[in-house]
């Protein structure tokens, strides 16, 4: 998580190294992640979306990108800008979920 700009708060490995529990803060919010630990059905890409995934909001898009992608991630949607004035880019990690990084901040005024 450190390579997508993440700073480890906790994290616990199974004794095969894969991670079982670990707590990241992007910055103020801390974010709970476990890999999956049974053969779960991740719904396929459709178009540019799997219909699930989480968005965080990030100041340099171009950057997370590229280091979620150097981390194995999938390119979904490369970063661009958008014609709301935003920057963005999608991802999808190698366990199937969907990650979307921008700059367009929520309930912002515009």
């Amino acid at each position: 998580m450190e390579r997508v700009g993440f700073d480890v708060v906790r994290r616990q490995d199974a004794p095969s190294g894969q991670v079982v529990h670990a707590e990241v803060r992007p910055g103020d919010a801390v974010l709970m992640v476990a890999s999956n630990d049974a053969k779960y059905q991740r719904p396929p890409l459709v178009g540019r979306s799997t219909g699930q995934g989480l968005y965080l909001l990030v100041d340099d898009v171009d950057a997370f990108y590229r280091n979620a992608v150097a981390a194995g991630g999938t390119s979904v949607i490369a970063p661009e800008s958008t014609e709301w004035g935003a920057r963005r880019a999608r991802v999808v990690d190698p366990q199937g979920q969907e990650w979307s990084a921008g700059t367009y901040e929520p309930g912002a005024a515009p």
